[in-house]
């Protein structure tokens, strides 16, 4: 007595799966079906005769077909087809979007598929991608009008702050030149107002460039990042070696922003909680992403534990850039995916 189990005839398979939600069926190397169970003809919405007739290429969504007839070459070829998705128009004109899993039957030249209907998943993740680019676009235009809120504020503390301060610089200097000189409380007093007028005028230059950098558009990230970590060295003492290799024009204006206004809220957060002595600015590309990499020696500082606020706006920055942030201790890495 032979008690080996015998396979079954792909019939007989069929027969098992008449009462299953999912799509069975049989096709031919033409591309036609060749038998199927009921829920095929109830999830396309076409009849028995119609879907016999016809090739099942017929039945795809016109913007599927190229895709999928590449797809089922290599399943002729041997190749199992799993989780393969494409869309097919119904009887009704609707869409469905199934999932096939397919294996080519070599000795019986037959394809033996099964399908899930994951239309309802599909359309789910549609709302969510609507919903996000939604929510994307709302945070560009949110960030944009800020930029501009801090580009009138920079163009004020600038064109008109400045210039008053350093006009009471002239002033201070012609009194400077025109006091008795024997009366030395006043000369130390004209010479304290002289040096606190200077202090004046270049703190409002400072804090205009870090509102809104107007280099950062006449001259580029590059350049502008550069000038910013050697101002940093010089203001705080920590050295801040900064290095590029991705070409800007590969940089959108947004994500040149970003990267600056991330590296701003860095290095303050550095030189307000750390004790570093080093600190390394970075772009670099890797196929169609680029990173930007802030890193300083201080190995007890944590990034993570200082300036939440801080660190939240910049996770909302890398959200609408599409990108990822990975923030460990002393170490942050924003990567996002170039266009070109």
């Amino acid at each position: 007595m032979n008690d080996s189990i015998l396979p079954l005839p792909t019939e007989d398979i069929l027969a098992l799966f008449q009462s299953t939600p999912d799509l069975v069926c049989i096709a031919d190397k033409e591309g036609y079906f060749r038998n199927f169970n009921p829920a095929v003809p109830a999830t396309l919405g076409y009849s028995t005769e119609e879907l016999l007739s016809r090739p099942i290429i017929d039945f795809m969504h016109p913007d599927d077909r190229e895709r999928t007839s590449a797809r089922r070459a290599r399943l002729l070829k041997g190749e199992t087809m799993l989780n393969f998705r494409n869309r097919y128009i119904s009887g009704k004109g609707e869409v469905i979007w199934l999932e096939w899993t397919s294996i080519f039957l070599k000795e019986r030249k037959l394809v033996l598929a099964i399908a899930k209907n994951i239309t309802a998943h599909k359309q789910i993740e549609q709302q969510v991608e609507e919903e996000f680019l939604k929510l994307k676009h709302q945070a560009v235009h949110l960030k944009s009008n800020l930029e501009k809120e801090r580009r009138h504020v920079a163009v004020e503390l600038h064109e008109d702050l400045a210039q008053l301060a350093s006009a009471i610089r002239v002033d201070i200097d012609w009194l400077s030149s025109n006091i008795q000189q024997g009366d030395k409380n006043v000369a130390t007093r004209v010479e304290h107002a002289r040096v606190t007028a200077d202090l004046l005028v270049n703190t409002l230059r400072r804090l205009s460039f870090s509102i809104s950098p107007a280099m950062l558009d006449d001259l580029g990230l590059d350049a502008t990042l550069q000038w910013f970590c050697r101002e940093f060295s010089t203001t705080t003492g920590i050295d801040c070696m900064y290095e590029n290799a991705v070409s800007e024009s590969l940089l959108t204006k947004e994500i040149s922003l970003d990267f600056f206004r991330i590296t701003q809220d860095v290095l303050n957060s550095i030189s307000q909680h750390s004790q570093a002595t080093c600190v390394q600015v970075s772009i670099k590309k890797t196929g169609k992403t680029t990173a930007l990499s802030i890193t300083n020696d201080d190995k007890s500082y944590r990034l993570d534990e200082v300036q939440q606020s801080g660190i939240i706006s910049i996770e909302e920055r890398v959200a609408s850039l599409g990108g990822t942030c990975v923030i460990d201790a002393n170490n942050i890495i924003v990567e996002v995916q170039l266009s070109n």
